[in-house]
């Protein structure tokens, strides 16, 4: 059932394309996209406006995950003409949804394709779908974060357990191949970080 597939897709990128970050920082009175590393994600603001609107915003790129997997399948079910009790609610729609809002809030078109590195929205879907290896990739990014101060480190850190960790749980391969893709995905997001680390010029959080 192709129809319901693509509405969900489309749902979920108009969801995760909607540019938080951005709006946080310009009810603040700021351009986010022409300030600190010009990005729209919650590291960003947090670093250009501090704790409150950084924190703010990471909940709400991470409520896009969460909602998209949740409730897209099921509404375009709806939309497809697919009564809510018939509607099975398998793996394919929270796939689809999930994708959708990382491809939406990584390349927004409200922001002329442009967008965070889509962390917080893929760690909210993946937090329904596949409960025990989010929780380990959040203790991995605490870990590494902590140690290091390095946000970008904590971040490639946190995909690659969870590019791991669904085959290891046994999620099976559809969930398995999804995470990797979307742990890749936030590994090449991050490559200007990476270059950065490897020359020591990378943004590092003060201890407070």
């Amino acid at each position: 059932m192709i129809v319901p597939l693509l509405l969900t897709f489309v749902l979920s990128y108009v969801l995760g394309a909607l540019p938080f970050g951005y709006l946080v920082a310009k009810a603040k009175g700021v351009n986010i996209l022409e300030e600190g590393s010009n990005s729209p994600g919650a590291t960003n603001v947090k670093r250009v406006l501090g704790s409150g609107p950084g924190n703010l915003v990471f909940a709400l790129d991470f409520l896009k995950g969460f909602v998209a997997v949740i409730f897209a399948g099921p509404i375009a079910g709806i939309m497809a003409g697919i009564p809510l009790e018939q509607f099975s609610g398998g793996e394919n729609d929270k796939i689809v949804a999930l994708v959708g809002a990382v491809v939406g809030h990584s390349f927004s078109a409200f922001l002329k394709f442009c967008g965070g590195k889509g962390v917080a929205t893929a760690g909210g879907g993946l937090f329904v779908m596949m409960f025990y290896p989010s929780v380990l990739a959040i203790v991995a990014w605490v870990i590494v974060f902590y140690s290091t101060r390095y946000v970008s480190l904590a971040s490639i850190a946190a995909a690659l357990v969870i590019m791991i960790t669904p085959w290891v749980f046994g999620f099976g391969s559809s969930f398995g191949i999804v995470a990797t893709v979307l742990g890749l995905l936030v590994i090449i997001r991050h490559q200007a970080n990476i270059n950065r680390l490897m020359a020591g010029t990378e943004h590092r959080w003060d201890r407070k």
